[in-house]
């Protein structure tokens, strides 16, 4: 028992009591919560002369932790009926899921009533600025989503318009967003944005001449969207499962469904 004993600790050292912890410190202690959560996936969107197309990836994470392999992040808003017959806007969202599913349902609802009051569809410009006043107006608590909106506009062209979670916005012709937008980006604009391409007959070193981007047509667009997440799910573990393709053009959207690595 002396054994024993001898290791007994000192009279000053902290004890495991957290009543008396925290009577020792003496400070206040301050209470909190962090309701964001990144649910990972990636999205991206390419406008052309006469469609637009975006794609989504399906996995849902939490950490190293798949939720689910479909959960889609592209949603048609405006139509007729539960599958939303008609429409001709497509918005993607990804981030935290539950916002997505938020801000989708409110943007649709005011494309529907826009419908019901003036005996119109609403333009995919006019939705885009709509969107923006959503995402500003709730700047203290954002929607944690990057939302990209793509339709056809009053000219019959691709419009593409991509957002930061508080509203700011721009047309572009290719973006990318969510967990792999790193890896996705810088391959769009390359490709499409011909990014660091030259016109080989323009003349040697320092004379080459930048290449001029212009709309690509559809099945080179559609090629790039598969080719970026086939990428994608080789290098981020966030991003796989299913790719989701939705091609925007006057007469509709079409949906398009291929499978990705699920590892």
């Amino acid at each position: 028992m002396a054994s024993i004993s001898s290791f007994a600790m000192p009279s000053e050292a902290p004890t495991y009591s957290f009543a008396a912890a925290q009577s020792a410190s003496g400070q206040p202690r301050q209470h909190g919560f962090y309701p964001y959560t990144d649910n990972g996936g990636s999205t991206l969107g390419i406008s052309g002369d006469s469609f637009t197309i975006l794609a989504g990836d399906t996995r849902s994470t939490s950490g190293y932790n798949i939720n689910t392999r479909y959960a889609p992040k592209l949603f048609k808003l405006g139509g007729s009926g539960p599958n939303h017959e008609g429409s001709k806007i497509v918005l993607s969202v990804v981030g935290f899921a539950a916002d997505g599913n938020a801000l989708q349902e409110r943007l649709d609802t005011i494309v529907k009533m826009y419908k019901y009051q003036h005996g119109k569809d609403i333009s995919v410009h006019a939705c885009a600025q709509r969107l923006s006043h959503i995402l500003y107006n709730k700047r203290f608590f954002p929607y944690y989503v990057h939302a990209i909106l793509g339709g056809i506009d009053e000219e019959g062209k691709g419009a593409l318009y991509s957002y930061d979670p508080v509203g700011s916005y721009e047309r572009e012709q290719c973006r990318a967003a969510g967990a792999a937008a790193s890896l996705i980006m810088p391959f769009l604009d390359n490709q499409v944005n011909l990014k660091n391409q030259y016109d080989p007959n323009s003349g040697p070193g320092l004379e080459k001449v930048q290449r001029v981007p212009k709309p690509l047509d559809r099945t080179t667009v559609e090629e790039i969207v598969r080719d970026a997440f086939t990428s994608a799910v080789e290098r981020h573990i966030e991003v796989g499962d299913g790719l989701q393709m939705m091609i925007i053009t006057k007469d509709g959207i079409e949906e398009v469904y291929t499978p990705l690595k699920q590892d």
